[in-house]
């Protein structure tokens, strides 16, 4: 019988069906607070995670929140 660890698996998927929201741009800039042309341009620079439905952004929050924890990890690296 093959067996594995599942404790990774915990780490990395998300835990309930919120987590696994889609967004939109609109969402995603009440969600962090900015306009939704602050959003637009970190899209289409490739600084937020995000992709494209039919030429609409989306937002998985899930890959959101994980941004905003690493962006919150690299400012307190840097002091700032």
């Amino acid at each position: 019988m093959l067996t594995f660890s599942t404790a990774h698996l915990a780490k990395t998927m998300p835990s309930s069906p919120a987590d696994n929201a889609i967004m939109t741009i609109g969402e995603v800039a009440d969600y962090l607070k900015v306009t939704e042309r602050t959003i637009y341009r970190l899209a289409g620079a490739k600084k937020i995670p995000s992709f494209k439905v039919g030429g609409s952004w989306r937002f998985s929050k899930a890959d959101i929140d994980a941004w905003i924890k690493k962006q919150s990890e690299q400012d307190q690296g840097t002091g700032q």
